[in-house]
């Protein structure tokens, strides 16, 4: 079965039970139980993604379709083979049992791919199994993979520069072969996020939108929402609405039949996890479930969430139906209809952007490639004041074609669709974070998405956004009109003149990378702004 891959060891077992795995991990000294029953394992060196270790083959097949510079890094084809051929020798000479896992990226039998995955140890397996959509036995009788990953953990390459690498660590894709290796690394994010590259790469061609995005629908599921935003503008607590039930919580397609998970899973943060502020979360910490890099006691195994010694980046990885009020839990596909409603969400510290606005086309081409929110201190070392931070199409670090082709498409759904946009501020308006003010209070946020998905967001009475010329409305029901107008809520306008023309700049000088020469996006962007007292 794996002779394709020059693997010619046949110690493995094929798609194990979950129960099988966790005892196996356990009897391998890769984890331990922990007091939810869930099993608890460390990453070692690597609690995160290595982006500058991630390349891709350069050859005739996909070449001139690749995004290349800091995202995606060229390799030549002698480097991956010999780097290849190092991977398969570990596992030709393994002396114990080792992992393959057979299952589905896509809920959606049209655009779904058939995904193998090649491991050393029983909790990568089980955290596949948790991630990806499990087949029944019927689907493996007649499996042939259309892509692979092999991971080999164990595996560095001491001589990296002589192979065109950064380090010894290395991820390669291989798209020619439909193959990607991983060495050096064992945070297990990589074979997720590996697998989102390449639907990243193969759905655009088929006119289908692979999108880094939240989605929920409404309980008669006739109507869905989407959700982009980097990590802090709320992505995951606003979609996870006890009304709403959840279609999934990180990646998703649209295609001309609607919206579909990639994901059979869910890979969520357990840092500061509160049991009484995200309870659906905590509840799927159980057996089955996957904790990676949490402090634990070693007594009672009982959990620290907000300890952070290990890592700022624990994670905690479970099946979609371990969340009570989503599809999976109700026996359902993962999927939805075409989205009433898109929304971009940012966590502005500079206190510049609205609570809530309406884009119109142009506008959500220009915010989609910018994918801005602004990193807060103490989320990264060294981040002491807010940083503005941008990662195109809101997933930069899986995107394999350029940020417009994604964008173009995303252009093109809500014109047919007639999808409105909107852009949701979830971090401070009226003030700046380094002023001292609170960040918009989530019950206001929570309450302007509602209207959103309700349909009852009015823009009758509206004004223009000064920096960014914005749709922005001056009256709702339940929250303050000043409130929906930034500049109103500065004390000093010299001061706001003075940030906003920043943040200006800053968009401005972000957007000239992507080389885009179409004067309406370029224009839908900010613009400087004289004022003040």
């Amino acid at each position: 079965m794996l002779s394709y891959l020059n693997i010619k060891n046949a110690n493995y077992i094929r798609n194990a039970s979950v129960d099988m795995l966790i005892d196996n991990a356990v009897e391998s000294n890769e984890g331990v139980i922990g007091h939810n029953g869930a099993l608890m394992v460390d990453t070692g060196e690597f609690s995160g993604r290595i982006p500058k270790d991630k390349f891709i083959v350069e050859e005739d097949f996909s070449s001139n379709n690749i995004w290349w510079g800091d995202i995606n890094h060229p390799i030549s084809e002698e480097n991956f083979n010999h780097l290849y051929n190092k991977v398969i020798e570990t596992y030709n000479n393994l002396d114990k049992d080792f992992y393959v896992f057979d299952g589905f990226a896509g809920d959606d039998k049209k655009n779904s791919i058939n995904v193998r995955m090649v491991t050393k140890k029983a909790w990568q397996s089980l955290f596949v199994n948790n991630m990806f959509i499990r087949p029944e036995q019927s689907d493996l009788e007649d499996f042939t993979p259309d892509f692979t990953i092999i991971n080999a953990f164990d595996v560095k390459e001491k001589d990296w520069k002589e192979f065109g690498l950064n380090s010894e660590n290395f991820i390669v894709f291989n798209l020619k072969r439909k193959i990607a290796i991983i060495g050096g690394t064992e945070y297990a994010g990589e074979m997720k996020k590996g697998i989102f590259s390449i639907m990243h790469y193969y759905l655009p061609l088929k006119n289908v939108l692979s999108m880094h995005c939240s989605a929920n629908v409404s309980k008669d599921l006739t109507e869905s929402a989407l959700f982009f935003g980097l990590s802090g503008t709320g992505k995951t607590t606003l979609s996870t609405n006890a009304d709403r039930p959840l279609i999934g919580d990180d990646e998703h397609g649209w295609s001309d039949d609607g919206i579909f998970n990639f994901e059979g899973g869910c890979y969520a943060k357990a840092i500061n996890l509160d049991k009484e502020k995200e309870p659906e979360i905590y509840n799927a910490i159980r057996h089955g479930s996957l904790l990676e890099n949490v402090v634990y006691d070693l007594e009672t195994k009982e959990v620290d969430f907000d300890d952070n010694s290990k890592s700022e980046n624990s994670r905690i990885c479970y099946p979609i139906n371990f969340i009570e009020n989503s599809l999976g839990s109700k026996g359902l596909p993962s999927a939805g209809p075409h989205p009433n409603a898109v929304i971009f969400l940012t966590c502005d510290a500079y206190g510049i952007m609205p609570p809530v606005a309406r884009l119109d086309a142009h506008q959500a081409m220009y915010h989609f490639i910018s994918g801005y929110t602004a990193k807060m201190a103490g989320t990264e070392t060294g981040v002491v004041n807010p940083v503005a931070a941008f990662s195109p199409c809101y997933g930069g670090p899986f995107l394999t074609l350029h940020p417009l082709v994604y964008a173009k498409l995303l252009q093109e759904k809500l014109a047919k669709h007639q999808a409105p946009i909107y852009l949701v501020n979830t971090g401070w308006s009226g003030s700046s974070a380094i002023s001292g003010s609170k960040r918009i209070d989530l019950n206001l946020t929570k309450h302007i998405i509602d209207l959103i998905t309700d349909g009852k967001l009015n823009f009758s009475d509206s004004a223009r956004d000064k920096f960014f010329n914005l749709d922005i409305p001056l009256n709702l029901e339940g929250l303050d009109n000043d409130f929906l107008v930034p500049d109103r809520g500065w004390d000093n306008l010299d001061e706001y003149y003075k940030t906003g023309n920043m943040l200006t700049e800053l968009f401005n000088e972000n957007f000239k990378k992507f080389d885009i020469s179409d004067s309406d996006i370029l224009n839908a962007g900010p613009k400087i702004q004289s004022g003040g007292i």
